[in-house]
């Protein structure tokens, strides 16, 4: 179907700063990669809108008949905290704290990101590489980019050296950042730093006794750096240049600059064709933060125990809120933007129960009427050409959900040809289900599984009044691993949706 769109693809290139015409590479596939979470906790809302945006990318460019070859990687390797010369990493921290080994607490919180994903509707991606199982590959980069004099070892741990990158090439070309600037940006400890230059970042780091999760080397016993298996997984599943690289804002600089100059150095070539970035989310106007505990989980959202929020929302509300800004803008979550959201998705899924209902009938035939309804479903696809512009494209289907209703008073769609009846049918359900990634939840509960979950629900408000909140959040996290979400409310009761 691709060819026979109309409409280009235009892609806003953080590269270049502007939309461009989508390319592919190989015309038969589309190479997309995207960064995954880091495993050492929770999945928070910021990630979500990412990988749900990058979901939509897939789905879109699935649906008009591309073949996408979609790489989301998982970090499980233990990293320094922000990439930083010295301290613990994050995930044996996380182990040490909760008295366990490191891969168990990669294994809880890769599950959880997965049950989270599955609640939101997302597609798994087309492979789902760990940072752990291509240790060798990052070593191997690391020996090419040393071969080729833009990297150096110091005491067991291995520096890329950006200004000797930099001779040749443009250090700062996806963020913009000078390196004059970057150097008065960066603190130096003391000049104990083992960096010949500050903005040097570290491809390999000697692992100190204390360092749980470590590698043999060529150089010492240690871990990669954050920055190299991002350029490793890639190259290895999509090659050295691919079309697409996505991610939230805060990882252009320093994650993506330095991944542009390890492919450069190792590759030869700029690794990728189309660099994409999400913008962040909010919460009541301010910007999320444990700190000020003005911050949202998405077991939360699902299930309304959180002070900030009036009710529980599904996920599939959720999700639609979200499509219902552009990837590129600030989203900013609140109750009522929540419930505007899910009175919206009534509407759609409302309107989709009622085209099924209706039948085409030949009456009499309403040019206008027909050359209108062609218009709008060109519209859709028009809209998500130009940089998938989920919130046009959802406003465009509200006002076909206006023609659907007229038909409905009709009991019949009588004034458009067959082809127009079909063609609207196909896009909304298609825009609906198969790009927004939505689907109906208005009959969830299934029978017999209702008497189970009362009894569970019930289970679950006697721990919760007896104070045993060990054994009540157990109730919730197995039946939410289990694909079943419990959705509290102020009024004391509780409902239950199945994923």
């Amino acid at each position: 179907m691709a060819d026979e769109i109309a409409n280009k693809i235009f892609i806003y290139n953080s590269l270049s700063g502007k939309k461009e015409e989508f390319i592919p590479i190989n015309k038969n596939l589309v190479g997309m990669y995207v960064c995954g979470p880091t495993v050492y906790s929770n999945v928070h809302l910021g990630n979500c809108r990412t990988f749900l945006t990058f979901d939509m990318v897939y789905r879109y460019l699935k649906y008009i008949g591309y073949q996408v070859r979609y790489v989301r990687n998982i970090t499980d390797a233990g990293h320094l905290e922000n990439d930083a010369d010295e301290g613990e990493d994050k995930i044996a921290k996380k182990a040490r704290i909760e008295q366990l080994e490191p891969m168990e607490i990669v294994q809880a919180y890769t599950v959880d990101f997965h049950n989270v994903m599955r609640s939101f509707n997302a597609l798994p991606p087309s492979i789902e590489p760990t940072a752990t199982g291509h240790i060798i590959e990052q070593i191997e980069m690391i020996r090419t980019i040393m071969d080729k004099g833009l990297a150096y070892e110091v005491n067991g741990s291995v520096y890329f050296d950006v200004k000797k990158y930099s001779e040749k090439n443009n250090y700062g070309e996806l963020s913009g950042r000078k390196l004059d600037e970057l150097r008065e940006g960066t603190r130096e400890l003391d000049g104990q730093s083992e960096k010949r230059d500050p903005i040097d970042f570290a491809l390999w780091k000697k692992a100190s006794d204390q360092h749980i999760m470590r590698w043999q080397s060529p150089w010492s016993d240690g871990f990669p750096g954050w920055h190299l298996e991002c350029s490793v997984m890639s190259s290895k599943y999509l090659g050295d240049q691919f079309d697409i690289h996505g991610g939230g804002m805060d990882l252009k600089f320093p994650h993506h600059e330095c991944e542009i100059a390890q492919g450069k150095a190792s590759n030869e070539t700029s690794p990728v064709n189309y660099w994409m970035h999400g913008n962040m989310l909010t919460l009541n106007g301010k910007r999320m933060s444990k700190s000020t505990g003005n911050t949202l989980l998405p077991h939360e959202l699902f299930s309304g125990e959180n002070e900030l929020l009036e009710k529980a929302y599904h996920p599939m509300v959720v999700r639609f809120f979200m499509m219902q800004a552009h990837y590129r803008s600030t989203l900013d979550f609140s109750s009522e933007a929540l419930s505007a959201s899910e009175k919206g998705y009534q509407k759609l899924m409302a309107a989709i129960e009622t085209l099924d209902k209706l039948s085409f009938t030949q009456n009499e035939f309403n040019d206008a009427e027909d050359t209108a309804i062609v218009g709008l479903c060109e519209q859709c696809f028009a809209f998500m050409n130009d940089d998938f512009n989920t919130p046009r494209t959802i406003a465009t289907l509200f006002e076909l959900v206006s023609k659907i209703n007229v038909y409905a008073k009709k009991g019949s769609i009588d004034n458009i040809s067959e082809k127009t009846s079909n063609l609207l049918s196909e896009t909304f359900r298609g825009m609906v289900f198969d790009v927004l990634g939505l689907k109906d939840i208005q009959d969830r509960k299934q029978g017999p599984l209702d008497g189970v979950m009362d009894i569970l629900i019930n289970l679950r408000k006697e721990a919760k009044l007896s104070r045993n909140f060990e054994l009540s959040d157990k109730i919730r996290d197995e039946l939410s691993a289990a694909g079943i979400q419990l959705k509290d409310s102020r009024d004391g009761t509780t409902d239950y949706t199945i994923n």
